[in-house]
């Protein structure tokens, strides 16, 4: 999976800072425990490292920056959130088909 620059630099930052990571290890995990279907919480996850770039923009050297050299107009966090639901939560069993359940 790639990452653009954007979702780069916030993953890196977050697992750099301890209290970050197991803030988001939480929120990942609630996030995708409170939804019907993984695309909705990767969906919802987006949106919400999306607001989080914006927060870290403005106090953040790094990430400030960057918004003054890139802007910051809308990126798409999708990949991260699509790698975070993967590295720190368990899978969901796939539905089979009734085909394949004996019915």
């Amino acid at each position: 999976m790639s990452l653009n620059r954007s979702e780069q630099m916030l993953y890196d930052y977050v697992l750099g800072q301890v209290e970050e990571r197991h803030h988001w290890q939480d929120k990942v995990r609630g996030i995708v425990a409170q939804s019907a279907e993984i695309p909705a919480a990767v969906s919802r996850i987006d949106a919400e490292l999306w607001r989080y770039y914006l927060e870290r923009s403005e106090v953040t050297p790094v990430f400030v920056e960057a918004a003054r050299s890139l802007g910051l107009k809308r990126t798409s966090m999708k990949n991260l959130a699509e790698l975070l639901v993967r590295l720190w939560t368990e899978p969901r069993p796939r539905k089979r088909p009734p085909e394949e359940q004996g019915l």
